[in-house]
């Protein structure tokens, strides 16, 4: 058995549950979480659009600039047979890309143990 952890965008959240659960993955937790990447915006774009009347030049633009901003994001985590971790790997994908920094990162670890804990049966 594997777990299959994603870091997503928060817009992204309804619909990844729904295509999880279609796929048949209907248990998974979801929670709120802060992060970052290692990219980040480059001050001198930011400032262009600002002076091109794009963006309102605020606080809010001076804050897209600073390098320890964190993002708000949401992560998801389920547990599947080794054989199903293709499938969920490719359904948050296929939801959650857009091709732009920021997308999401999924990672894929293995279980070693899995109780219940109404039973204390090891389920593995």
């Amino acid at each position: 058995m594997k777990e299959v952890m994603a870091f997503i965008r928060t817009n992204k959240v309804n619909k990844t549950k729904e295509a999880l659960a279609n796929a048949g993955f209907p248990a998974f937790s979801c929670r709120p979480c802060l992060g970052r990447g290692k990219k980040s915006l480059d001050a001198t774009v930011l400032n262009y659009i600002m002076e091109a009347g794009e963006l309102p030049v605020s606080k809010v633009g001076e804050a897209f600039t600073e390098t320890a901003r964190l993002i708000p994001k949401r992560f998801f985590s389920l547990v599947v047979d080794d054989e199903q971790v293709d499938l969920a790997v490719k359904t948050i994908i296929n939801v959650n890309q857009t091709g732009n920094p920021g997308d999401g990162k999924i990672f894929v670890i293995p279980i070693q143990e899995t109780y219940k804990v109404r039973t204390g049966e090891n389920l593995l």
